[in-house]
This record gives C-alpha cells, structure tokens and sequence, in this order.
C-alpha cells in the first residue's frame, strides 16, 4: 500500500493524510475493537504518528486492553465516525481504521490478531497468518 493514505469521517468534519508506508496491516478481532466497531473485527494499518496530519475536531474514548495497556480510540465529535487507533503498547504509531480511508479497496490485511477473541461465527481469511494475541515486533 503505497502512500499517501487519505481518508475522512462520513460528515466531512474530519480530514487525514499520511505520507508514510504502513508499518503493518491486520484485522484486530479482540473484544475492544469488536465493541468499539459493532462487528467482528477491526480492520486496520499502522502507519507512524508523525506522518500523520489531521484537520478537524477528533475526540478519543480511552480503554484498558487485555494487554492493560491503555488504547484510545479517535473518532469525529460530530459524526461519530471512527477513524483512529493509539496504544501505550505502541508509541509513536496510529491507526487508521480502513473503512474511513477516501479508497478502502487499497486495504489488504497481511495478519489477523487476537483471534482467541475471535467470535465463532466471523469467517478469517485462512491464507492469512493468525495470532492469539499480538505478535511481537
């Protein structure tokens, strides 16, 4: 996936870009990102923090993960579109939440984690490698 990566909430409100290459791909199915999104998983591209500028008011709801650190979840104050990622875990990268990229057809995942939280009905790619949790940079 080359750069730039440009996307947006559905009202409009808030704007991105980044000029960087993803650090990774993957589709999160933990319990926090199954909540946060309604669904079974989270698809989702790392790229670096500092690569990443925004426009727009973009509110973030704080959480404790399975891993006990602290994620925060951004999404636009008037829509309440999702849109970015951010763990302790992980200084210095953000996520980017597929869906709200301007050409999600650019997404493809290289890895599903946390699939021990995986739910029975969600169907995984099984070309794609699995972790039960997060793999180890």
């Amino acid at each position: 996936m080359d750069a730039p990566l440009t996307g947006g909430c559905q009202c409009g409100v808030v704007r991105y870009e980044c000029s960087a290459e993803p650090i990774f791909t993957g589709n999160c199915h933990c319990r926090e990102c199954q909540k946060a999104s309604g669904g079974a998983y989270v698809p989702a591209i790392g790229i670096p923090t500092d690569a990443l500028k925004i426009t727009g008011a973009v509110k973030y709801f704080e959480s404790r993960a399975d891993s006990g650190h602290t994620v925060s979840r951004g999404f636009c104050a008037v829509c309440g579109g999702r849109l970015f990622g951010k763990s302790a875990g992980m200084p210095g990268i953000t996520a980017i939440m597929a869906g709200s990229l301007d050409d999600p057809s650019r997404f493809k995942a290289a890895m599903d984690i946390y699939t021990s939280s995986a739910q029975p009905w969600d169907y995984m790619n099984p070309q794609l490698p699995k972790f039960a949790r997060l793999p180890q940079q």
